[in-house]
């Protein structure tokens, strides 16, 4: 059986290193704002916030990398993170890492990786 999945944008909206795009996801029975970026040709999810405190992560709205484009930045913090594994770097994340969320791109499209409810195969 196909696996479920939610369509967060069209591939052509991500460039390597560029500006992510934003987009929420249920936890809890609420919606937590999300975001999707491109580095070195794959696509990475996370949860947006720091690793430090529940503040979100771009200084402007889609703008998650510093300006070298290697790594995610709290506009807040300055903490520093992997842009492929969430790991933080360094900064006041203090090892505490971000988020991840499942996400694949199938095609010119970019998903979101839905769990199933319990009792569905």
């Amino acid at each position: 059986m196909a696996e479920e999945k939610r369509l967060i944008c069209a591939s052509g909206a991500l460039e390597d290193g560029g500006k992510g795009v934003r987009f929420t996801v249920d936890r809890n029975e609420r919606d937590v704002p999300a975001f999707v970026v491109r580095y070195r040709g794959k696509v990475y999810g996370y949860v947006n916030e720091c690793g430090h405190v529940p503040a979100e992560l771009d200084w402007q709205h889609g703008e998650f990398f510093d300006y070298s484009k290697l790594y995610l930045i709290c506009a807040i913090h300055g903490a520093l993170y992997a842009p492929d594994t969430g790991r933080c770097l360094g900064g006041r994340c203090q090892g505490r890492g971000l988020k991840p969320l499942p996400v694949c791109e199938v095609g010119e499209n970019i998903f979101l990786l839905l769990d199933k409810p319990n009792g569905q195969a």
